[in-house]
C-alpha cells in the first residue's frame, strides 16, 4: 500500500519540476516541513539517498554552490549573492584611477599648445614690427623684452606659482651657454626685424632645422640620413628663391638673420647638455635673468648715446609717453609668454 506523506500547508508529488522549485521559490520551504508521496517505502528510501536539502545559513553572503540530484537529471543552482557582493568589493578596492583630460585627449592638448604659441608669435611680432617703425632700437628693445619677462618671473615667484627652484654653481654654468646663445639670437633676429620686412626675417629662420641637422652631424657626431637632407633641399632652394625676389632686402637684415638661425641651433645643442630635473618654468626664468644681464652691455654700448641724445624724446613726440611705455611693455609680455608657452610643450 502506497504510503502518503503531508505537511502542514502543501501535499507534493515526486514530480522533478516541483522539487527543483522548492528552492528557487521566493518563499521558500523549510526541509523538515517537505514531505513526500512514494509508491513504497523502500523506493522512498533510495530517492532519499539521492536527494538532500541542507538548511540555509544564517549568514547569506557565505552561500556556495548546492548540487540537487534527481532521477534521470541534475540540476545545478549556483547562488551568487557572495559572488557579486565579492565581485563589487574588488571593483571598488582596485578601481583604476580617473583618467586626466590630457591622458584622454592628447591631440586637443598639442592643438591647443600649438594655437596659443601661433597666437602669441603672431601677436608679438606685429607690436613688435610696429614699435620699430617709431623707435628703431633693437638692441634696447631687446633687453625690454627679457627685463619685462624677468619681472613676470619674479612675481611668479613671489606668489609661489611656480615655487623658486634653487640653482647652484654646477646649474649655472651649464644654463649659461644656453642663455648667451638665447641673448644672442634674440639679439640678431631684432635687428633683422627692425631693419627688412618681418615676413623676410621669418623666411631666413625657416633655414634653422637645416642649420640644427648640420650641427648635429658636424658638431655633435649625429649620422643625419640622406633623405633628411633631401628633405630640407626645398626649403634651402625656397628661402634663395625668396630672398632674391624680396623688396625689402638688405644685408644687415639676411646677416642678422643668419645668425640667430646659428645662436638658436646652439642654444639647443646645449639645451641637451644642460638637462637637469628642474621644471621648464624654472629654467627659462633663470635663463632669461642671464640672457639680460648678457645683453644690457651692448644695448649701453651700441645704442645708449644716440638714446640719450634724441631716441626717447623722438619716440614720446610721435605717439605719446603712455602708449610708448605700453608698447614696451604688451611686446615683452608677449614675447615672454610664447616662449614660456614653448618651454612648458617641449617639456
Amino acid at each position: 500500500m502506497a504510503s502518503t506523506i503531508t505537511t502542514n500547508s502543501i501535499q507534493s508529488p515526486s514530480n522533478a519540476s516541483r522539487l527543483s522549485s522548492l528552492y528557487l521559490s521566493r518563499n521558500r520551504i523549510s526541509p523538515n516541513n517537505v514531505l513526500f508521496k512514494t509508491p513504497s517505502q523502500s523506493l522512498l528510501a533510495t530517492k532519499a539517498k539521492r536527494f538532500a536539502f541542507s538548511p540555509f545559513p544564517e549568514n547569506r553572503k557565505s552561500l556556495v554552490a548546492k548540487t540537487l540530484s534527481f532521477p534521470g537529471w541534475t540540476q545545478q543552482i549556483r547562488l551568487t549573492s557572495s559572488v557579486v557582493v565579492k565581485a563589487a568589493a574588488d571593483a571598488e578596492g582596485h578601481a583604476e584611477p580617473a583618467k586626466s583630460f590630457g591622458e584622454r585627449f592628447p591631440a586637443l592638448v598639442t592643438g591647443f599648445f600649438f594655437f596659443t604659441w601661433y597666437f602669441l608669435n603672431v601677436i608679438f611680432n606685429i607690436l613688435n614690427k610696429k614699435v620699430y617703425n617709431y623707435f628703431p632700437y633693437p638692441y634696447f628693445v631687446s633687453v625690454v623684452h627679457l627685463l619685462v619677462g624677468v619681472v613676470y618671473c619674479l612675481v611668479s615667484w613671489g606668489v609661489g606659482l611656480p615655487k623658486r627652484a634653487p640653482i647652484d654653481k654646477e646649474l649655472l654654468a651649464l644654463l649659461t651657454p644656453v642663455a648667451f646663445c638665447h641673448a644672442l639670437g634674440h639679439v640678431m633676429s631684432n635687428v633683422s626685424f627692425a631693419a627688412v620686412a618681418v615676413s623676410f626675417t621669418h623666411t631666413i629662420k625657416a633655414l634653422e632645422p637645416f642649420f640644427s641637422a648640420a650641427a648635429s652631424q658636424f658638431v655633435l657626431g649625429h649620422q643625419i640620413p640622406l633623405s633628411l637632407w633631401l628633405s630640407l633641399a626645398p626649403v634651402v632652394i625656397g628661402v634663395s628663391v625668396a630672398s632674391l625676389t624680396e623688396l625689402s632686402f638688405n644685408w644687415t637684415g639676411f646677416i642678422s638673420a643668419m645668425i640667430s638661425n646659428i645662436a638658436f641651433t646652439y642654444r639647443s645643442i646645449y639645451s641637451k647638455k644642460a638637462m637637469t630635473g628642474m621644471d621648464s618654468t624654472n629654467v627659462y626664468a633663470y635663463i632669461s635673468i642671464i640672457a639680460l644681464l648678457v645683453c644690457i652691455p651692448p644695448a649701453v654700448l651700441i645704442e645708449g648715446p644716440q638714446l640719450m641724445q634724441h631716441g626717447f624724446r623722438d619716440a614720446i613726440a610721435k605717439v605719446g609717453l603712455v602708449k610708448f611705455l605700453s608698447d614696451l611693455f604688451w611686446i615683452g609680455m608677449f614675447y615672454h609668454l610664447y616662449n614660456q608657452v614653448s618651454q612648458i610643450y617641449d617639456n
